[in-house]
Order: C-alpha cells, then structure tokens, then sequence
C-alpha cells in the first residue's frame, strides 16, 4: 500500500471493518436484510446500503437522482436527507445485489488506496457539499464502518471486533467531543471535573477539566476530587455516545460517584453523531 503514513492507521482500520462486514452480510438469506438494527429506522440492508454509497462518493462517483418518501420518520435534517439518499435507492435491492455491489466497491476502493498519492491535507468533497480535508475523510470513513459493523453484528447476534483497529479509531473520534458534551452541552461548574473510567476489551481512564471560564480539555490523568466519576464498558460507552440506546435502558451498566444530576445531564448529552 502506498498510503501517506499519517493516513495508513484509518486505511488498515477501515479494511478490517469492511471485510468484517462483507463477511457478516455474504450468507444471509433474504429475510435477514430485513432486520431492525440499532442505527434508528435502519435495516441490516440500509446499513450495507449507506456503506456502500459513501463509498462510492469517497470513489467521486456521482449521487443518485432519486426522490425521497415524505413518510420516513428517522429523516430529521438536511444531513439525515443527504445520507438517507444512498440508502432509500437501494431499498429493494436483493441480498444478492447487495453482496455483488459491496464486493465490486470493495475492490474499487482497495485499488484506490494502493494507488494513493494525495496528502492528508488535500481537500476534497465533503457531505452537503461542504469540504474536508483527507485525512478527516480517511478518519470518518474508519469509524463510519467500525459503528456499523457494531449495528450488524447486535442485529445478527454476532458479537465481536470491539477491540479491533477500527474501535481505537472510533474511542479517539469520540473522546475529541467529551470536552464539549461534559462542559458546553451538560453545563458542568467551572473549576470542576468530570472522570471517565471505561473498561472491557478497550479501556481508558479520561478526565474532563473545566476552567475558570467554563472552558473544558481532557486528559489522562485522574483527578483527586472530581465532581462526577462515570464509570462503564466500552460496548455500553460507544452505543450510548453513537445515539444507539438511551441512558435509562442501560442504567444498570453505568456507576455513578458524585452530583447526580451532573452526571444525569452528562448522560442526556452523550449522543455525539448525527
């Protein structure tokens, strides 16, 4: 692979999780395209179809033309529209269309990555039009497929990868938003911290410092009086952090030390993807 360094961590991380999911989606039988995964009005089949459509525009393949049902009730947004497009002009494909289609992309993509020669800094197209550099686009694309393999194997009752590259990938997106989520969003005092202890098959210890302006950072290192410690298994911290499942169904997963309700709000804002 002739992929700029900086880059090589999101394109390995990305391989595993996309053979991952080829390898989970290629014997299903028809009626398991149907099933309800936790991704909120998404099938085992609309996940498989928004992976390959954001492959395809990572490719510069041109967007379908193609109009939306009004009906669609998870559809809140112009980012939700934008996404729901890949998906809505593949609901009536067949498993084996599905699978043929993923292999082909697969293929394509693979050929692109060995062939890589732009930078980490090259803009390039983004969702809605916007722009990004390719190292954010090579990252997205690591944890999009890593999220999603998680939704398939909970809908398939095939539980595993949670430690693989593309989770390190994933812990590393979402802690760049716990600063926010514990200090902005949850609205924690100033001159306070908020630890969060994460355990299971990726395990980190992170504390939330907010200063004397209400501003917050995280680092590694534990703190001798935090306001709210949150204590919980990395499967738990990355459904609730993806909005895959709210904070009351898991209550029994999650130890709480210190304010309540900090940590109650902490909670009502950990969702942090669209």
């Amino acid at each position: 692979m002739t992929v700029h360094p900086s880059l090589q961590t999101y394109a390995d991380a990305w391989t595993h999780s996309i053979e991952a999911i080829s390898e989970l989606v290629q014997p299903l039988v028809e009626g398991e395209w149907n099933r309800a995964t936790p991704c909120p009005g998404w099938s085992v089949r609309d996940i498989v179809s928004h992976v390959i459509g954001m492959e395809c525009e990572m490719l510069g393949d041109p967007r379908p033309i193609h109009s939306l049902p009004r009906d669609l009730y998870h559809v809140r947004g112009e980012f939700a529209r934008y996404m729901e497009m890949q998906v809505d002009v593949r609901r009536h494909h067949t498993g084996p269309e599905m699978t043929s289609e993923l292999e082909y992309i697969l293929i394509r993509r693979a050929r692109q990555l060995r062939n890589e020669n732009r930078g980490p800094d090259h803009l390039m197209r983004a969702p809605l039009g916007a722009e990004q550099t390719l190292e954010v686009a090579y990252r997205m694309r690591a944890f999009d497929v890593w999220v999603h393999e998680q939704d398939l194997r909970v809908a398939l009752g095939k539980p595993g990868n949670l430690d693989s590259p593309g989770a390190l990938v994933v812990r590393d997106n979402l802690l760049l938003a716990l600063a926010k989520v514990v200090a902005k969003d949850a609205g924690a005092p100033a001159n306070s911290a908020v630890v969060l202890d994460v355990h299971g098959p990726v395990e980190f210890l992170r504390t939330v410092r907010v200063d004397a302006e209400g501003r917050g950072s995280v680092d590694g290192a534990p703190s001798l009086g935090p306001a709210v410690t949150l204590a919980l298994d990395w499967e738990t911290y990355v459904r609730l952090a993806c909005g895959r499942i709210r904070p009351a169904a898991v209550a029994d997963r999650i130890k709480i030390e210190g304010d309540t309700e900090l940590a109650q709000a902490i909670l009502d804002n950990f969702a942090v993807t669209p």
